[in-house]
């Protein structure tokens, strides 16, 4: 691939100085921004979250959080060539070890590690009688005063919401993230730390193909474990709305924008104009959410570094885990960079999305999912250097295996 990878490589490098590259920052201005204009008009994130879709009295779906969140995902879906998974077969070990780490241990080390941090070590921090308002489960019909899971029904600003323990809702918010594997930056990961394009294509479109069953079985799972129970039709209908819907719009919009304009202005052209909305809906989400979570960073600002420990930690355990895996099964370097960060890194908007479609835009699962966005880039960058420091690790085992 040296040739594509040639006339690809200033365009990456541009994509990465335009807002990959500083998405940190971009973070960091969201939610000052979004902090001042929660002070400046306090009412209108509130006004916002209560245009929805109401079912028993409970918010379901914030219509203009909806409208953002696609805007966010349709552009990474039309980017993906689903036909390559038809291909993953000739990829074996690289494919099944990446399905094995997103599915079978990252959902669950996640688990472990938030649990852990939030509910018990960090428990007095965050505040051990602290709640929080979270939207009643899709479907659900409680009284006041009804419990559900670690939650009690109760009418707040007129609306019947669950009020939970606050470390469980921000533990909720790290689950939504364990268990949404990367489908979009890890392209540009994988770029920067030379690894396979070709290989890294085709997992991220099994892993978003996978993600439409396994992450609302996972997702209902573990967080009724965690007793903060969500009805499956909620996950149900946030898989369809949040990842499905964008999906099948990117499919029709590649197959007929390459049908009739070419590949070349696809490529060059198309998916150029798409990448300032991807930016634009991601911000304005990001905005919307410190807009009403401001009071609570500012009582509490370390708030975000409770939250953002175990994700550092969940985040290197998964790479580790991935790459030394990666070594032992003989994989190429080029192989098992990307095999290693797609797990490690994650699908923060679906995240978002999912968290505040189930328990509400000024929910702390949302803020936590946001955290996620915030210290995404910083380590991600990180693991890539150690990629990059490492490739001898791979190298000189081939060198064995062809001595011998």
């Amino acid at each position: 691939m040296g040739s594509p990878v040639a006339t690809q490589e200033p365009r990456s490098k541009k994509a990465m100085s335009a807002f990959e590259r500083y998405l940190t920052v971009w973070v960091a201005l969201c939610i000052v921004g979004g902090i001042l204009l929660g002070k400046a008009a306090p009412g209108l994130a509130k006004t916002l979250d209560g245009m929805s879709i109401f079912v028993n009295g409970a918010p379901v779906v914030s219509i203009p959080i909806a409208v953002c969140l696609f805007f966010m995902m349709y552009p990474i879906m039309v980017k993906i060539d689903f036909a390559s998974v038809i291909k993953a077969g000739k990829s074996g070990k690289p494919v099944w070890l990446t399905l094995f780490v997103n599915w079978a241990i990252k959902p669950f080390t996640m688990y472990g590690i938030a649990l852990l941090f939030l509910g018990v070590l960090f428990r007095g921090f965050i505040g051990a009688e602290a709640t929080d308002f979270v939207k009643i489960p899709f479907g659900l019909d409680l009284a006041v005063g009804a419990t559900h899971g670690a939650g009690t029904v109760v009418m707040h600003e007129g609306v019947k919401m669950l009020q939970v323990p606050l470390w469980r809702s921000y533990f909720a918010g790290c689950i939504l993230l364990g268990i949404a594997p990367c489908t979009a930056m890890v392209l540009v990961w994988g770029y920067l730390a030379r690894g396979n394009d070709g290989l890294t294509l085709v997992m991220v479109a099994i892993n978003s193909l996978s993600m439409l069953v396994l992450y609302g079985i996972l997702g209902g799972f573990l967080l009724g474990v965690g007793k903060l129970p969500v009805p499956w039709q909620a996950l149900v209908l946030s898989i369809a709305i949040y990842v499905a819907l964008p999906l099948v719009a990117g499919y029709v919009t590649r197959k007929w924008a390459i049908a009739t304009k070419g590949e070349k202005w696809f490529n060059e052209k198309f998916l150029h104009v798409l990448t300032p909305i991807t930016i634009v809906a991601l911000l304005t989400t990001l905005v919307l959410l410190f807009s009403f979570k401001g009071e609570v960073i500012l009582s509490n600002p370390l708030t975000i570094v409770w939250i953002a420990i175990p994700l550092f930690i969940q985040t290197m355990l998964i790479f580790w885990i991935g790459y030394v895996l990666a070594r032992i099964l003989k994989f190429k370097y080029e192989d098992a960079a990307p095999a290693a960060m797609i797990g490690a890194s994650n699908h923060f908007e679906v995240a978002i999305a999912t968290a505040t479609m189930l328990f509400g835009l000024s929910s702390g699962a949302a803020l936590a999912t946001v955290v996620g966005v915030l210290i995404e880039v910083p380590v991600m960058l990180c693991l890539v250097r150690i990629c990059l420091n490492t490739q001898h690790w791979f190298s000189a085992r081939e060198r064995v295996l062809t001595t011998e």
